[in-house]
C-alpha cells in the first residue's frame, strides 16, 4: 500500500539493533517509517522510495564507525528530524553521514549531522532538497576533516536554510543550476568552493569566521546576491576569491572585516566583460579589491567602498585597462568637489600605486607597513613623485555621498 505508515517504538536496549533495516526491507515503496525517540543502528541501506521521519526529540541513527551511516540508492527518499552520527573515517571511501548516488527528487531536512567524516555526499544527485539541517564533522585536525556537502555532477538541487559549522569545505564540481539560499557557514575552511560548475545561484547566505567564504574557479553564469560575508579568519582571510569566471554577477552583498574582501584573478587573454560587481558594501577590510594579473573586463558600479586600509591592490600583471567600466561608486577617500550638486564628483577618482605599496610585489616588505619610513616614502612620493606612479583604478563618476 502506498504511503503506508509504520511506527517503530523505542526499545530500552539495542538488542534488536537490526530492526530498522528489517523494517526498511519489509516496507513497500513510498512507505513512511515514523521513529519514536531512541537510538537506532545505522549503516542502513535504502533502495526504494521511502520516508524515514523522527517523531521524538532525539531520534538517533548511529553508525558503527565503518562506512556511511545512511546509504541512499533510490530516488524519492526523504529523511526528516533525525540525528545522524558516527560514520567511518576512510577518506578514500567517502565515509559519510549520508551517501547519495545516482538519485533524484530526494529530501534531507531538519536533521542534525555530527561526529562524521563527510556530511552528505551527493554523487550525481539531481532535483533534490537539502534544507534546515545542522551539519558539522569530527573535530580532527583540518587536513583530516572532510566536506559537509560534496556535490559531484549534481544538478538542479536546492540547498536552503542549513547551518554548516567547523568543517573543511563545501564543494561543487561539475555541478550546475544549484541554488544555495539562506544558509549559514561558520568557522569552515572553504565555505563554498565552486569548480567548473555553471549557472549556480548563492542568495541570502551568511558567512562568518571562514578562511575563505566563497571560491569560484572556472565558473560561468554565477549569481551571488544579497549575501553577508564577514570576518574571514587569519591574516590572509579572504571573503571572495574569483578566478577564471564568465558572466559572474556579484550584487547587493556586504563584505566586511576580512583581510581581503574580493581577490580577483584576471586572465591576460580574456575577451568580453567577465565580472559584474554592483551595489555592494565593501567596508572595514584590509583590502577591498585585490587584483592578481590583469585589471580588465570588470564592471564595478554603485558600490559603497569605505573604511578599508587599501581600496585597490594589484600584485602582478598590467595596470588598469580600458575594458573596465568603473563608475558611480562611493569611495570615502575621494577628495573632489561637486559644484553642480548632482551627487557626482566633478573629477574622476584615481587610485595610484605609490611607494607604500611596494609590499604588493614583495610581501616581506609588508613587515614595515605603516612604519615611519614607509609613511615618509609615501608622503614624498605623493608630494614630488620621483617615479611615475601606476594608475590601477579610475572611477569616472564617483558618488559624493554614502546612501
Amino acid at each position: 500500500m502506498q504511503f503506508l505508515f509504520l511506527i517503530l517504538l523505542l526499545l530500552p536496549t539495542l538488542l534488536f539493533s537490526n530492526l530498522l533495516q528489517k523494517s526498511i526491507d519489509a516496507a513497500p515503496p513510498y512507505a513512511t517509517l515514523k521513529l519514536q525517540e531512541g537510538i537506532y543502528k545505522g549503516n542502513i541501506y535504502i533502495n526504494k522510495p521511502l520516508t524515514i521521519e523522527g517523531v521524538g526529540k532525539h531520534v538517533v541513527l548511529e553508525g558503527d564507525a565503518k562506512g556511511s551511516v545512511v546509504v541512499i540508492r533510490s530516488s524519492h527518499v526523504i529523511l526528516k528530524h533525525l540525528y545522524i552520527v558516527n560514520s567511518g573515517m576512510k577518506m578514500q571511501q567517502i565515509d559519510a553521514a549520508i551517501s547519495m548516488k545516482q538519485v533524484q527528487n530526494c529530501e534531507i531536512s531538519y536533521c542534525n549531522i555530527s561526529h562524521v567524516l563527510y556530511g552528505i555526499d551527493m554523487d550525481r544527485v539531481n532535483s533534490s532538497v537539502i534544507s534546515h539541517n545542522y551539519i558539522t564533522t569530527k573535530k580532527n585536525d583540518l587536513p583530516l576533516r572532510a566536506n559537509a556537502l560534496k556535490l559531484y555532477y549534481a544538478h538542479h538541487n536546492i540547498i536552503e536554510a542549513n547551518t554548516i559549522e567547523n568543517v573543511k569545505d563545501v564543494t561543487l564540481n561539475y555541478s550546475n543550476y544549484n541554488l544555495f539560499k539562506d544558509n549559514k557557514f561558520i568557522g569552515n575552511r572553504f565555505a563554498t568552493h565552486l569548480s567548473l560548475s555553471h549557472n549556480n545561484k548563492l542568495i541570502g547566505n551568511t558567512y562568518k569566521y571562514n578562511s575563505v567564504a566563497m571560491m569560484f574557479m572556472g565558473a560561468k553564469n554565477t549569481q551571488v546576491i544579497g549575501n553577508k560575508i564577514l570576518s574571514s579568519n587569519g591574516a590572509a582571510g579572504i571573503g571572495v576569491m574569483i578566478g577564471n569566471v564568465a558572466n559572474f554577477i556579484f550584487k547587493n552583498n556586504r563584505v566586511s572585516f576580512n583581510a581581503q574582501a574580493l581577490y580577483i584573478q584576471g586572465q591576460e587573454k580574456e575577451k568580453g566583460m567577465k565580472r559584474y560587481i554592483i551595489g555592494n558594501e565593501i567596508s572595514f577590510n584590509g583590502e577591498a579589491l585585490h587584483f592578481h594579473a590583469s585589471i580588465k573586463d570588470n564592471t564595478i558600479t554603485n558600490n559603497k567602498i569605505f573604511s578599508n586600509i587599501n581600496d585597490v591592490v594589484k600584485d602582478a600583471g598590467k595596470n588598469f585597462e580600458a575594458s573596465n567600466v568603473v563608475e558611480y561608486n562611493y569611495w570615502d577617500r575621494y577628495g573632489g568637489f561637486d559644484k553642480n550638486s548632482d551627487g557626482i564628483g566633478d573629477t574622476s577618482f584615481k587610485v595610484y600605486q605609490y611607494a607604500d605599496q611596494l609590499w604588493h610585489y614583495n610581501h616581506k616588505v609588508k613587515f614595515f607597513y605603516a612604519s615611519p619610513v614607509m609613511t615618509l616614502l609615501n608622503f614624498l612620493s605623493h608630494l614630488a613623485p620621483f617615479i611615475e606612479p601606476n594608475l590601477i583604478m579610475e572611477d569616472a563618476r564617483p558618488l559624493m555621498n554614502y546612501k
